[in-house]
């Protein structure tokens, strides 16, 4: 009997399913679908803003190399990173249906 008083505080902080859900809209976070979500249209706009910049150096309209190589540069990093952050997410996916129920 003494180990369930042991476990009275722990369980006072347990809470029923979809609370969690429910305390993330109250406090006006966003969900990690949003985020991800959101995550991607800025990565999708820094590829179209890079080759907006290609386009515009190759026909001439703007003469300066720098500005397009480094909207390259961007548009390259935020999509590495988030295949990085795939690659995370289905490696956490995998390591949960390796767990036994």
């Amino acid at each position: 009997m003494n180990e369930v008083n042991k476990l009275g505080p722990i369980l006072t902080n347990v809470s029923p399913p979809g609370e969690s859900q429910r305390r993330i809209e109250e406090s006006g976070g966003e969900s990690f679908g949003k985020i991800l979500e959101n995550t991607i249209s800025e990565v999708n706009r820094l590829q179209n803003e890079s080759e907006e910049q290609i386009k515009k150096l190759m026909t001439g309209e703007v003469q300066d190399v720098h500005t397009a190589l480094i909207a390259v540069q961007k548009a390259d990093l935020s999509f590495q990173m988030m295949m990085q952050v795939r690659n995370k997410i289905v490696q956490a996916y995998e390591e949960i249906m390796r767990m036994p129920v």
